[in-house]
């Protein structure tokens, strides 16, 4: 198996496959247990994960993943829910732990929700991951209920697609929130594997198919939700994706295989979820025969190894995802650094959406 050489060029490629080299620097630098003993400190009632698009979709991953887990009820939180009702969520009934993610931190519902939480939940303490010392999430943090974390500089991708960002910002916060996660030991495991797989990753995108689905349980039903953004944006929609959680995909959802529609099922360490995985993928192989269907996961088509918490291998799903999307992109004739390159449709930082004032 070899890596194709011919989208080395692209700076989304560079910082997909320099993924493992900057989690190796990370699990020494990451300051978890200077964050978890802040937080400590703070007076709050929930947690609130917020972010916009890839880094509202780390909220949700997080969410399932540590479910079970937290002592504080968790919430996925998009700042674009939150900034279209502002009152809704900052009311005063509750007093949230806020913490944003953002790889620019300057997208437009990223500078409301920092207005927002100043206006309406002043004492509301905030914990900002982020990946530009330049942005407002970097920048704003000179209050003592306010604490920020800067990526490595290698994280703030220059790419349209999200990639080292949303991987990087999901393992900091898992280190910070998942008890059992020691980051010294999980961050080179995931870039040991990462390596290993990614001549399968490449040998996987030689055929471009029509259409995309992807789907898993847990965590991995909202890796799936990245997984298919990530094609998405990066083949200009010219491949349609869908994402869907394991047992959920036969309520509806599975009408969207045709003919040359890729199914890949993320493959669950969970001892219950891994059997409905199991199944699904043996009633998909029964039904589409003439279909791609890929597994990965542990003893899947693609092995990895089984994690204590599936929470851990979204990583090494999501970047399945991630080569195969850029390689497609390329081989559609596409700009992968910036798909929709003329068309003045989408950005890669979100800045042209008018913010209202909040209705008193």
């Amino acid at each position: 198996m070899t890596v194709h050489t011919d989208i080395l060029p692209w700076a989304t490629w560079r910082e997909t496959v320099s993924q493992p080299d900057i989690w190796r620097q990370w699990s020494t630098e990451c300051p978890v247990q200077k964050l978890r003993g802040w937080i400590a400190t703070q007076p709050f009632d929930e947690i609130w994960f917020c972010g916009a698009g890839t880094s509202a979709f780390i909220g949700d991953i997080l969410v399932a993943g540590l479910e079970g887990q937290a002592t504080k009820p968790l919430r996925a939180l998009p700042t674009t829910d939150i900034v279209a009702r502002p009152k809704d969520y900052l009311n005063g009934h509750k007093t949230p732990l806020v913490v944003n993610f953002g790889r620019s931190g300057n997208s437009a519902e990223t500078l409301a929700i920092l207005d927002l939480l100043d206006q309406l939940a002043p004492d509301a303490p905030q914990l900002n991951i982020t990946c530009n010392p330049k942005g407002a999430l970097a920048l704003r943090g000179d209050h003592p209920n306010r604490r920020i974390v800067l990526l490595p500089d290698e994280t703030h991708d220059s790419g349209f697609a999200m990639t080292a960002s949303f991987s990087t910002m999901l393992l900091t916060a898992v280190g910070i929130f998942d008890d059992g996660a020691v980051l010294e030991e999980l961050l080179p495991s995931l870039a040991q594997e990462f390596d290993r797989l990614l001549p399968a990753f490449c040998d996987l995108a030689r055929v471009r198919p029509e259409r995309i689905v992807y789907v898993g349980s847990g965590p991995l039903a909202f890796a799936a939700r990245e997984a298919a953004l990530k094609t998405l944006e990066l083949s200009a929609g010219h491949i349609p994706a869908l994402w869907d959680s394991t047992l959920g995909f036969r309520h509806g959802p599975k009408s969207f295989v045709q003919p040359g529609t890729q199914i890949v099922v993320f493959m669950a360490s969970h001892p219950q979820a891994k059997l409905y995985d199991a199944d699904l993928v043996k009633e998909l192989r029964k039904q589409f025969p003439d279909n791609p269907i890929v597994s990965l996961g542990p003893s899947g088509d693609i092995d990895t190894p089984s994690y204590q918490r599936d929470l851990w291998a979204v990583p090494l799903a999501v970047g399945l995802a991630q080569v195969l999307s850029i390689h497609w992109s390329h081989q559609l004739g596409l700009n992968v650094d910036d798909p929709f390159a003329g068309q003045n449709t989408l950005s890669r930082v979100v800045s042209n959406v008018r913010i209202h004032e909040v209705a008193q």
